[in-house]
């Protein structure tokens, strides 16, 4: 069963919805910027991709703002937005909005968090500890687990079937996606909304990547500080948001009358079974992801134009990557176009698949490849066209692929087509 996208949600360090993050990102703008929401002088980095002038009760009531942790506020919101997009609302708004249209019961979520509500439970240790267990708030566990973005979404916009939370590390999203078709490719659902939300740029989560030597520490040049595929890049920098997309079934979309954005394909998945945090050198476990990918898809790897790369500027991993694209694409690598739009927006984590699924969509819609900005000078082992610095328009764009890789190993690949594709012209 063909698996479509009808709809879009995206809140980012570049703009609160997808066509402003999409304008900034082809401008090669950076959305990386000196933290503001606590004191981070100490720490080791001290910069982030964080949201700007969100305000959660355009999207819930005051008192749930209040109540649950701002993930949850993101991911809320970016429904929201792809529901609009795909014709099931009418309006966002904090009011429950029922699906229309759609039979709920086939209408399903699966929405994940690499990390889930780490603020709201670093603010409720710090009462525990300085208050007492008493004045503990009886919404730190309803507040703060990974399965309640998605279970709001249900309460609020009425959808009675399948509910999920993928929490993969920083594939998270990209699995929520692939598994979200399947379930509807499988016949358990009509409609599915799937991806990802993170707000991890709290104070324990920034010490603790910190302490890893994760991060980039470039804290006097933040918009310089993501730099995949650079030989000067030193870490990640962290980011937070959601992205999300409305799938269903082509037969679906077309008896309503949905506008389709792209096709989802082929979904992915593979572990490197290597180290808790580091790829193996060559990139094999990457590798099978993709390949798994395009056989999902039938498609041989000579049509593919552009991969969205996971590129989170650390010294493992862009070079692994890197090696696990030449590897698979080796028929078109002289001609493949590769970026990292975390060099823009920092990385999401569980988030980062699914607004790099946006982008990966959008630039099969524009014709249009964002750039890797930052990059000046190219690391051994990377030989592969990065659109560097400048966004680039495209002819005959019709295949994209977008990769995740987290912690523990995981990895996930998902190929787009361009919609109306090649089957449907036949």
């Amino acid at each position: 069963m063909r698996v479509v996208v009808t709809g879009m949600g995206a809140i980012t360090p570049l703009g609160l919805d997808v066509a402003s993050t999409w304008e900034r990102l082809l401008n090669g703008e950076s959305g990386i910027s000196h933290i503001e929401h606590f004191d981070a002088t100490d720490f080791r980095a001290q910069i982030a991709g964080t949201v700007k002038n969100f305000d959660a009760k355009q999207f819930m009531n005051a008192k749930d703002a209040r109540r649950y942790d701002e993930f949850m506020h993101y991911g809320m919101a970016a429904v929201a937005m792809a529901l609009k997009e795909s014709g099931f609302i009418d309006e966002v708004g904090a009011a429950d909005a029922p699906v229309q249209g759609v039979n709920p019961e086939r209408f399903g979520i699966i929405l994940g968090s690499g990390i889930g509500g780490i603020q709201t439970i670093e603010d409720s240790c710090d009462t525990l500890s300085n208050k007492g267990a008493k004045k503990v708030s009886p919404f730190i566990i309803p507040g703060s687990i990974v399965n309640m973005a998605a279970g709001l979404v249900a309460i609020k916009h009425d959808l009675k079937g399948p509910n999920l939370a993928t929490a993969t590390a920083c594939t998270t999203a990209t699995h929520a996606i692939g598994l979200a078709a399947r379930l509807i490719a499988y016949g358990d659902a009509d409609v599915m909304l799937a991806g990802g939300s993170e707000k991890g740029s709290s104070p324990l989560g920034m010490a603790g990547f910190g302490a890893m030597h994760a991060l980039s520490t470039r804290n006097e040049e933040p918009a310089r500080a993501s730099r995949p595929f650079d030989k000067d890049r030193d870490g990640f920098v962290l980011g937070d948001g959601a992205g999300v997309l409305v799938l269903e079934s082509l037969a679906h979309a077309k008896a309503r009358g949905a506008t389709i954005l792209a096709e989802l394909v082929g979904f992915g998945m593979s572990d490197d079974a290597s180290h808790i945090t580091a790829p193996p050198e060559d990139g094999r476990g990457a590798a099978r992801a993709m390949t798994n990918a395009l056989a999902d898809a039938g498609i041989t790897p000579d049509v593919v134009g552009y991969v969205n790369a996971h590129g989170t500027s650390t010294p493992a991993g862009d070079v692994a990557e890197s090696i696990a694209i030449e590897t698979v694409f080796a028929p078109v690598k002289d001609r493949i176009l590769v970026s990292s739009t975390k060099s823009m927006t920092g990385h999401l984590l569980g988030a980062a698949g699914g607004i790099e699924a946006i982008f990966t969509i959008k630039a099969l819609q524009d014709q249009h490849v964002p750039p890797t900005i930052n990059l000046e000078n190219l690391e051994d082992g990377c030989n592969l066209d990065y659109v560097a610095n400048t966004s680039r328009r495209v002819d005959n764009l019709n295949y994209a692929v977008s990769n995740s890789f987290g912690f523990g190993g995981t990895n996930g690949s998902l190929i787009f087509a361009r919609y109306p594709n090649a089957q449907d012209k036949n």
